[in-house]
C-alpha cells in the first residue's frame, strides 16, 4: 500500500468518526419523534370540537367553560413548531405553554362533566372521553419518546468525535426538549365537595 493511499484510507477513517453520518441520523430520528408529538397534539386539537359539542347538549349553563376550552384549544393549534423551531427555546416554550393551556382548560371540563350524571352515561360522550384520554397518554408517550432522542442527538453533537462533525459539517444547534410545567411537582388537590 502505498503513503498516498495510506494516508487516504487514515482521513476517511477519521472522517468517519467524526459525526458526518451519525449527527444527522440522530437529528432526523429527533425530527421524526417531533412529527409524533405534532400528529398527537392534532388528535387531540380534532377530538376536542366533537367533545365541547355532546357537554354543549347537556350543560348549556357552563359556558363560560366551555369557551375556555375552545379559546385554548384555537391558541394550541395557532402555534406551530417547525423542525427548525426545535433550537429556538423561546418559540418551543410558547408552544409547551399553549398545550399546557389546554390541559388545564380540559381539566376544568372533566370537574363540570361530573355535575351531569346524564352526561357521564352518554355513549357518545364516553367514547370521546376514552378517546381523549388514549391521546393524553399518546401525547405523554411520544413527549418522552421525543426527549430521549432530543437527549441522544444533542449528546451526540457536544462528545468527541462527533461534535468536530456536527459543527464544522452541520452546524449543528441543540434541540429543545420538554420541561415539566411549573408547578408539576405539587400534587393537585383533591376535592369531591363533602369536606368540611
Amino acid at each position: 500500500m502505498s503513503l498516498r493511499s495510506s494516508l487516504l484510507f487514515v482521513a476517511a477513517l477519521a472522517l468517519s468518526a467524526c459525526g458526518l453520518n451519525s449527527v444527522p441520523t440522530a437529528e432526523e430520528n429527533a425530527k421524526a419523534k417531533w412529527a409524533e408529538v405534532q400528529n398527537q397534539y392534532q388528535r387531540r386539537a380534532d377530538l376536542i370540537p366533537n367533545l365541547v359539542n355532546t357537554v354543549k347538549g347537556f350543560a348549556g349553563q357552563e359556558e363560560r367553560v366551555l369557551t375556555q376550552v375552545t379559546e385554548a384549544r384555537s391558541r394550541a393549534t395557532s402555534i406551530n413548531v417547525t423542525t427548525d423551531d426545535l433550537s429556538d427555546p423561546a418559540t418551543f416554550e410558547r408552544f409547551s405553554q399553549a398545550q399546557n393551556q389546554l390541559t388545564q382548560a380540559l381539566g376544568q371540563l372533566r370537574t363540570v362533566v361530573e355535575n351531569y350524571p346524564e352526561l357521564t352515561s352518554n355513549q357518545n360522550f364516553l367514547t370521546l372521553q376514552s378517546q381523549l384520554e388514549g391521546t393524553e397518554n399518546r401525547i405523554g408517550i411520544a413527549r418522552r419518546d421525543y426527549n430521549e432522542a432530543v437527549q441522544a442527538y444533542n449528546t451526540r453533537i457536544r462528545t468527541f468525535p462527533d461534535a468536530i462533525g456536527a459543527r464544522i459539517f452541520h452546524g449543528a444547534e441543540p434541540m429543545t426538549p420538554f420541561a415539566a410545567q411549573a408547578g408539576a411537582d405539587t400534587a393537585p388537590t383533591v376535592n369531591f365537595g363533602n369536606s368540611n
